[in-house]
């Protein structure tokens, strides 16, 4: 292994593949940061120019732009409250009431900090512990899927600001969205109205730009900008003392979470990064506080969305299967590399393997690096009054939304969402619980249904499974205790 790794440290430090390190990622920190463009997009735009290049400078390109924009998503969240890439969904819901109350350089200094030690620790878990972790992952089947799924959606209990009923009301939305389309185990129809656009779904990309982005562009068109006059200086601070006791054992929990997330196939960083955030809630002491701009709850998500999108290489590698979204487009460029990623392909093609591994390294070295100078550029459009920006934000939602299925449909569903997410928030609704259920809907159906089949219609399959019963018995005691300690409250109260 360590032949192995100074071969791939002495493949990067070649003067090409050096460069496309450095521009891959800056080019993730832009595709990142900007408001409906995501790392897959940026992979999948820039696949046909890594095809004309050798096999090593192609897979710096696609893996360096991923973990960048991975890390610059939460640029925007934090500022805009606008994701800029699906990962950062869960950092919106702290990070940016942190800005509001004028400090938006401690929290991208939390995130900073936050992403790049995730990112460290799952660089490290891909290198070292690749074999371990992919056997650990065999043992997943859909029970276990399904029940993850199941403990992920209990943080509506979190997420619900203490009125429940609105709460799974907003997870009942997100889970009706996700049937919309074909049904993926038999192709049946469903809530499709005849209508062609329908017969694939809604997309997840233009209902998290309408409910996040677009609905706060029509919210803060209502609004005095004060609070933009407080955002337009300030100084991003990423090692902060106080702030790092306070969130080291937040990034510890959540990296080992994410990385034990993203090495299952098909559940990606996303979804590490709600749960992760539902873990941290039910952890801290201060539970209650979550929501309101707390140092944990940036932290929780961005050590796990990046150590998670690294864990995702672990099963593309080592069995040729995608972790998540952007690794099955990676996948699609070993196949026309001529590569087969699998049990032999680092036998086969020990120097792609380890210069990506060395690659991710050095890419979390720069992100801690440059970050600060790019968000220091990048926080300069805050300068820009709210009637230029408002727009502007729009209309990169527009082409970032159309670029991804080239589909003026998806445009129209993003304004669709815009205008449900300017109402719910206006209604007290958790948007985030409509997204739990959007995201984790499709994983929970299927993986349902697949295990039934496996027993052949026995539901007791969920629960003689260890490891599905544990998931479970997890979601039950996450959802039975605050009810039970709500209900002493409220008796004590009456009393």
């Amino acid at each position: 292994m360590i032949d192995g790794l100074l071969m791939g440290l002495e493949n990067l430090l070649q003067p090409i593949p050096l460069l496309i390190l450095f521009a891959a990622t800056l080019i993730g920190f832009l595709g990142g940061a900007l408001p409906g463009i995501s790392g897959t997009m940026l992979v999948i735009i820039l696949l046909p120019i890594s095809y004309g290049l050798d096999a090593i400078p192609a897979f710096i390109l696609l893996t360096t732009i991923y973990a960048s924009s991975v890390f610059s998503g939460l640029i925007s969240a934090v500022l805009f409250r606008t994701p800029g890439t699906p990962e950062a969904v869960a950092t919106v819901l702290d990070g940016y009431p942190m800005a509001q109350k004028g400090k938006p350089g401690q929290a991208l200094g939390i995130g900073i900090l936050s992403s790049v030690t995730g990112g460290v620790f799952g660089t490290l878990c891909l290198i070292f512990l690749t074999p371990l972790l992919a056997s650990f992952a065999l043992n997943f089947s859909s029970p276990e899927y399904f029940s993850l799924a199941v403990l992920g959606l209990t943080v509506v209990v979190s997420l619900s600001g203490g009125d429940l009923i609105k709460g799974f009301i907003g997870v009942g939305l997100g889970l009706f969205i996700a049937t919309i389309g074909m049904d993926p185990l038999t192709g049946t129809e469903r809530f499709t109205f005849d209508s062609l656009e329908l017969l694939s779904g809604i997309d997840l990309i233009p209902v998290l730009i309408g409910l996040f982005a677009v609905s706060e562009v029509l919210r803060k068109s209502k609004e005095d900008h004060t609070i933009q006059q407080k955002m337009e200086k300030f100084k991003t601070k990423i090692f902060d003392s106080k702030i790092v006791n306070q969130i080291k054992g937040t990034i510890f929990r959540s990296s080992i979470l994410g990385i034990s997330i993203g090495i299952l196939p098909g559940v990606g960083a996303t979804t590490a990064a709600m749960v992760s955030y539902s873990e941290a809630t039910r952890w801290s002491k201060n539970a209650k506080d979550f929501g309101t701009g707390v140092p944990e709850g940036i932290a929780a998500p961005e050590s796990a969305n990046n150590a998670a999108a690294m864990g995702a290489m672990v099963p593309l590698l080592s069995l040729g299967i995608p972790g998540s979204a952007t690794t099955a487009v990676i996948l699609g460029a070993f196949v026309m590399h001529g590569l087969q990623p699998g049990p032999m392909l680092i036998s086969n093609s020990p120097g792609v393997v380890y210069t990506i591994f060395i690659s991710l390294l050095v890419v979390n070295v720069l992100i801690l690096a440059f970050s600060k100078p790019f968000i220091g550029l990048f926080s300069k459009i805050m300068k820009v009054p709210y009637y230029t920006l408002g727009p502007a934000i729009v209309i990169f939602c527009i082409i970032g939304t159309y670029a991804v299925r080239n589909s003026i449909f998806d445009i129209w569903i993003m304004i669709l969402f815009g205008l449900i997410g300017y109402y719910l928030d206006k209604m007290k609704f958790p948007i985030a619980a409509v997204i739990l259920g959007l995201v984790l809907g499709p994983i929970a159906e299927e993986e349902f249904r697949r295990g039934l089949q496996m027993a052949n219609g026995d539901f007791s399959i969920f629960l003689t499974r260890p490891i599905s019963a544990v998931l479970l018995g997890l979601a039950l005691i996450a959802l039975v205790v605050p009810l039970w300690n709500k209900y002493r409250k409220k008796k004590k109260t009456m009393a």
